[in-house]
């Protein structure tokens, strides 16, 4: 038989096309769940600086949920585009008298951040427009993570 193929080559054509298909899956999912955004501004300084790259998990669940702390890209309350600022406290939580928002009396008590709700701030507070101006941010809204930044 000469045109018969060679024992094992059905094997090597199968396992490369499910190594292709693979890679091909796991480009795709990359490709989705992780993007660059450049810095826009000064409001993160000396964290992020104006025109620095970061990397965005849109898949932030793969990392772990949003805390206090992490920095996320999120929808502009007040434009088209997007901003990166610090989370400040979660839904649930008690938010100190001196970050509460402008039209929330310090001398409340208590202001707790409505739940499903993120309330951010920019590193660089004197230039930052953040929730102090906004109030709290639906998590509707976070576009992601920053994972990477330098």
């Amino acid at each position: 038989m000469p045109n018969a193929p060679k024992k094992g080559t059905r094997r090597a054509v199968t396992g490369f096309t499910v190594f292709l298909l693979f890679s091909l899956a796991l480009a795709i999912f990359l490709s989705r769940a992780f993007t660059t955004i450049e810095v826009d501004g000064t409001s993160m300084v000396p964290t992020l600086k104006n025109r620095q790259k970061v990397l965005v998990s849109k898949a932030y669940w793969l990392i772990g949920a949003i805390r206090d702390k992490d920095i996320i890209v999120l929808k502009d309350p007040g434009g088209p585009g997007v901003i990166i600022k610090r989370v400040i406290r979660i839904g649930g939580e008690d938010l100190p008298p001196y970050w509460r928002p402008k039209d929330i009396s310090v001398l409340d008590p208590h202001y707790i951040i409505p739940e499903n709700e993120v309330y951010v701030m920019g590193d660089n507070r004197p230039v930052s427009e953040d929730s102090r101006m906004f109030g709290p941010v639906d998590m509707s809204q976070v576009i992601g993570k920053v994972v990477m930044y330098r």
